[in-house]
């Protein structure tokens, strides 16, 4: 609470100045800005738990309901998570969701082990064949960004809680659209698994009489042509891939939430400045408003170096899945029903041969949204990092000052902009230069596969 005061105490003193339009050198007086928050970078530690009392969105309380649900799979094992005190957040190898992480990685990079065995066992290797070595691999690189992550995680909460206190964050539906946002597309995330299974488990109970055992052997195939079937390699088989679905959309919603929040610390600034939009204002309200921007931008960039590579990943897997299907819909088309294999007996299968695709067409639409989302929400920080300027052009010429033009240097000199790992920046372009490389990618996968979309499908 003392630190709020502080900064209302600030915040109404470039009102007054603002109103009352003070000398000159009243107000250039520096102490009358850098004093109280000078007390507040000071007393961070002493000052956390009032900023934390749920009247302020928080970095911690927006993000608290996707760590934790992550955790649950063994992303990001960083203790303390239930508390709304970013200090008490520490990373621990001793700890049991850590070595439950680590354990998970030694499973995935055995599955991966075994695909790899089975692709140089068999002569006829293909890119369908081997999408699961792709799909374990990649989801199997995403559990080891989590954990490195997991060591960054408490110092790059407590930075940003630093910054929160400085300058609290006031968009009371953050935390409410994060968990919209997690929710959504995990549950999304597991109709499209039990479409999945639902697509195989149709198969084997029309051709197979096998039960649970085909199953298992014919949706895993890599690790049953080796190891002799068992139950429980075929439960922990499955649970490897269910966490392998998840991890692959979890890194999607993790780079959503976090661009939530980068884009509503951004939003704040544009607010005030649109709030003086074309007014006549004293100098030292646009050094306080620029000084907060710099702040924000500076966060950014530190979030931006902890998740670049999740970033990276997250982009990556969704390109190719989507030249993946895109190729399998050139190749074989989206059949109205699977043929039965016993035509003469009665169809026992649940939704009578549709289920394939039913699922090749959720899954598609599913894959293309998400990968859409991801990239508008990311994209919107940089959107945000430049909307100050069009509010910095109405100034009328009398109030123009030194701070404004080097605010919009500040503004126009640097990419404010989520990226990943400094190969790309994440624009409101990049959906259109995704698209132009699907399009080149899957003339170059039609041409080495030997794809005639022309044909009829066989």
């Amino acid at each position: 609470m003392r630190v709020q005061l502080q900064i209302l105490y600030v915040r109404l003193i470039h009102l007054t100045l603002a109103i009352m339009d003070l000398p000159q050198a009243l107000r250039n007086k520096k102490n009358i800005y850098h004093y109280p928050l000078k007390i507040v970078e000071q007393e961070y530690i002493a000052a956390t738990k009032s900023v934390f009392t749920g009247q302020c969105a928080t970095f911690q309380a927006a993000m608290k309901l996707t760590v934790t649900i992550g955790q649950c799979f063994g992303l990001n094992p960083v203790l303390g998570i239930s508390e709304m005190d970013p200090s008490k957040l520490r990373f621990c190898f001793c700890s049991w969701r850590c070595s439950c992480s680590i354990a998970s990685i030694i499973v995935q990079l055995s599955v991966v082990f075994l695909c790899v065995l089975k692709m140089f066992r068999q002569s006829d290797a293909s890119l369908s064949s081997n999408t699961f070595l792709v799909f374990s691999s990649t989801n199997c690189m995403t559990t080891i960004l989590f954990l490195r992550l997991s060591r960054k995680w408490p110092w790059l909460c407590q930075h940003i809680a630093k910054t929160e206190a400085i300058d609290p964050n006031m968009d009371a539906t953050l935390a409410r659209r994060c968990n919209t946002c997690c929710i959504a597309i995990l549950t999304l995330a597991l109709v499209e698994h039990l479409l999945s299974d639902l697509s195989s488990g149709a198969a084997i109970i029309d051709c197979d009489n096998k039960g649970y055992e085909g199953f298992i052997t014919s949706s895993f195939p890599w690790i049953f042509s080796v190891l002799p079937y068992n139950d429980v390699f075929g439960f922990i088989a499955q649970l490897i891939n269910l966490q392998c679905a998840f991890n692959w959309n979890f890194a999607d919603v993790f780079v959503i939430c976090i661009s939530l929040y980068l884009t509503s610390r951004l939003d704040q600034v544009n607010r005030r400045v649109e709030a003086i939009k074309g007014k006549h204002v004293p100098p030292l309200v646009w050094r306080t408003i620029r000084e907060d921007y710099c702040r924000i931008t500076r966060l950014v960039r530190r979030v931006d170096d902890a998740i670049g590579e999740i970033i990276f990943m997250s982009f990556t897997n969704n390109l190719f899945f989507i030249c993946l299907q895109l190729l399998h819909m050139l190749s074989e088309g989206v059949r109205s029903a699977t043929p039965s294999c016993h035509p003469d007996e009665p169809d026992r299968r649940p939704l009578q041969g549709y289920e394939h695709a039913i699922y090749f067409v959720f899954s598609f639409i599913f894959l293309v949204t998400r990968s859409l989302g991801v990239s508008l929400m990311a994209s919107r920080v940089h959107t945000a990092s430049k909307k100050p300027a069009f509010s910095l052009y109405d100034v009328p010429s009398e109030a123009y000052c030194v701070e404004i033009q080097r605010f919009l240097n500040q503004i126009h000199g640097e990419i404010v902009a989520l990226s990943g790992m400094n190969f790309f920046n994440v624009k409101r372009g990049i959906v259109l230069t995704i698209a132009g490389t699907i399009v080149t990618y899957e003339l170059v996968l039609m041409q080495f596969t030997g794809v005639t979309p022309t044909a009829a499908p066989t």
